[in-house]
């Protein structure tokens, strides 16, 4: 079989009077095939050049005519240009064409309209479909790969028909995100649209409809940096973050913030720069300490992780905070008293040693992600990953509206803390809004370290202004 490819510029009289030879040779030999590729005059230069230097040709006029060797593999063998097919059509075929000059002027025109008919026609019909525009920040992260495969789903997304996912990685590796975006499609999976990678902050978050911030150390971060020298880097690029937010996202977009440092800051500055977007479309997800503590109350009471529930953290998510079992219950539990699967007991009546639960078990919640990380030699991406999950389930209306997240939140006039801190507080969603519980007790004991916790944010926050200026630049 002759399979003949021919491409040339839309408004190319030589290419048209290619093309109705070849249409002519394709209806009269049943063994001859042609594809013919239109290209618009002002594009043409460019995929002339990027066609020539794949398979290593030399061409420069329009039309470009090779053959494809469909049963011998390889790449494809180049005839040239319009005299080059016809002398080829002439030798092989005896077939020539003697179309007069103006008809092929005629059918330049006509083929040029027709391109642009038809991008005017494609360009249509993508305005009708509206995906879900997701952003992810730090899409190189072990997060995110572990991530996506259950993000463009709908079970997280059951009102979603289509997803547009658009990977954010500032200074990184653009072959490393290709590959990224290449694995993704390669996934099939049945929400995709299209992906597309972004290594500066051009397009960031443009039309955005959920953020997700996985990025908390960067390319130019350097070892021997101290904390301040982090926080500045930081605040900065948080700043930057919560100006695009602002200006490009939707306004009813959920931002979801995670990662192992600074995470309620994070969260903080994007509240403050992105004014014009609710504070209740920000959130830190704090569901990875709440993991690790039932895992640890869990080994404690011999039962499964699941078989825990309810379990508060407040304050700082990648700092100091304080895990309260006050709600906590334990299902399965194998005591003195037993039930049916639905039966549950408070951990705390259950569990009665009460130094364990305030000193020890406080502590080994704390150092459980230093062991993570150190025996896996990487961040708890998992463990992030299913937090992201989590948030994004009860957020989109899944999960039981009873359920009970600890998420980092603003939320003035609950507890009596500060305003201008997220802190990590218990929440419910509930068509698609948060709500903080209003039946926690907090008594003078947990009131305290509320404060207390509070009060660290606040200065974690503080940062002399002229170390940290919020200037809008691509390479932050």
């Amino acid at each position: 079989m002759a399979k003949f490819m021919l491409a040339g510029k839309a408004d190319c009289p030589h290419y048209a009077k290619a093309e109705l030879l070849a249409d002519h040779l394709q209806r009269c030999l049943p063994n001859f095939k042609v594809h013919k590729i239109s290209i618009l005059p002002d594009e043409w230069t460019e995929w002339l050049d990027v066609t020539c230097k794949r398979n290593g040709w030399k061409h420069e006029q329009s039309p470009l005519v090779w053959r494809e060797l469909v049963h011998q593999g390889g790449k494809g063998l180049l005839l040239g240009g319009f005299s080059d097919f016809l002398e080829h059509c002439q030798d092989y075929y005896g077939i020539t064409s003697d179309m007069p000059s103006d008809m092929m002027l005629s059918i330049a025109a006509d083929n040029l309209k027709t391109k642009m008919d038809l991008i005017v026609e494609e360009q249509h019909l993508a305005s009708l479909i509206q995906p879900l525009h997701i952003w992810i920040s730090g899409a190189l992260s072990p997060t995110c790969h572990i991530l996506i495969p259950n993000l463009l789903s709908a079970e997280v997304f059951p009102q979603v028909s289509v997803i547009s996912l658009h990977l954010l990685e500032l200074q990184g590796n653009v072959e490393e995100l290709q590959g990224l975006r290449m694995e993704i499609e390669d996934l099939a999976p049945s929400l995709l649209h299209q992906v597309t990678v972004h290594t500066d902050l051009d397009e960031a978050f443009q039309e955005a409809d959920v953020i997700l911030l996985l990025d908390d150390c960067w390319t130019d971060e350097r070892e021997d940096d101290g904390d301040e020298e982090k926080k500045r880097k930081v605040m900065e690029r948080y700043g930057v973050y919560g100006q695009l937010i602002d200006t490009r996202a939707n306004k009813k977009v959920k931002v979801i913030v995670s990662g192992g440092s600074f995470v309620n800051l994070r969260c903080s500055l994007l509240v403050d720069g992105a004014r014009s977007v609710d504070s209740q479309q920000f959130v830190a997800t704090a569901t990875q300490l709440e993991n690790k503590a039932r895992a640890i109350i869990a080994k404690k009471l011999k039962v499964r992780p699941s078989d825990v529930t309810d379990v508060i953290v407040w304050g700082n998510i990648s700092g100091d905070f304080y895990v309260d079992l006050q709600r906590a219950k334990v299902f399965n539990y194998d005591g003195a008293i037993k039930g049916p699967a639905f039966y549950s007991q408070p951990v705390l009546k259950i569990c009665p040693d009460r130094k364990w639960l305030e000193k020890d078990f406080q502590h080994l919640v704390q150092c459980q992600h230093e062991t993570v990380t150190s025996k896996t030699s990487r961040a708890a991406a998992m463990l992030a990953a299913n937090g992201i999950l989590a948030v994004l389930r009860a957020w989109n209306g899944i999960c039981d509206p009873d359920e009970v997240l600890s998420v980092g939140v603003r939320c003035p006039g609950h507890y009596s803390l500060p305003d201008d801190v997220v802190m990590s507080v218990p929440v419910r969603f509930k068509d698609g809004k948060w709500s903080v519980l209003s039946d926690v007790t907090v008594g003078d004991e947990l009131n305290k370290k509320l404060q207390l916790l509070a009060s660290e944010l606040r200065q974690e926050k503080e940062l002399g202004p002229e170390n940290c200026p919020v200037v809008m630049n691509n390479n932050v």
